[in-house]
């Protein structure tokens, strides 16, 4: 029994490692449809360099990069996870109010130029080189430089 076990349990890590970090280049129609309409939306006049799909055991994600240089994330329903800009600042439709207004009180001269989200909050990027995160609420729980 216990070398059943074990076998099994080998099997499964050969598995897990064999899935793990399998990248593959992909056309930007391929990419899900809130994906698509998000690059027509807010990223138009962008050229992509890169689409590409990440799989991995329990995991989708899709990047784009465009000649810019700037970045977008999209989870495995489309939606996006980060926005990353060089050379623009991150369009104002997607950000929060909450952020939008406290950027503008506290850091009137910067812009934004990367948002990420997951389920926990919020973290943005400035122009002024400041990182900061902000909870699920949209309160400020960090500031880094």
């Amino acid at each position: 029994m216990k070398k059943l076990i074990f076998l099994l349990v080998c099997l499964f890590s050969l598995q897990t490692v064999a899935l793990a970090d399998n990248e593959k280049a992909i056309q930007v129609g391929q990419l899900p449809t809130k994906a698509q309409t998000f690059i027509s939306t807010y990223f138009k006049n962008n050229k992509v360099a890169l689409a590409k799909v990440e799989s991995e055991l329990f995991y989708k994600s899709y990047d784009v990069v465009f000649t810019n240089g700037e970045k977008l994330e999209f989870n495995k329903s489309g939606e996006w996870t980060e926005v990353v800009c060089k050379v623009n600042e991150v369009p104002s439709d997607i950000i929060p109010e909450a952020i939008r207004s406290y950027v503008q009180t506290n850091y009137p001269d910067a812009k934004v130029l990367g948002i990420e989200r997951d389920k926990k909050g919020y973290e943005i990027k400035l122009s002024n080189r400041l990182e900061i995160t902000f909870d699920a609420n949209l309160n400020v729980i960090d500031i880094d430089d």
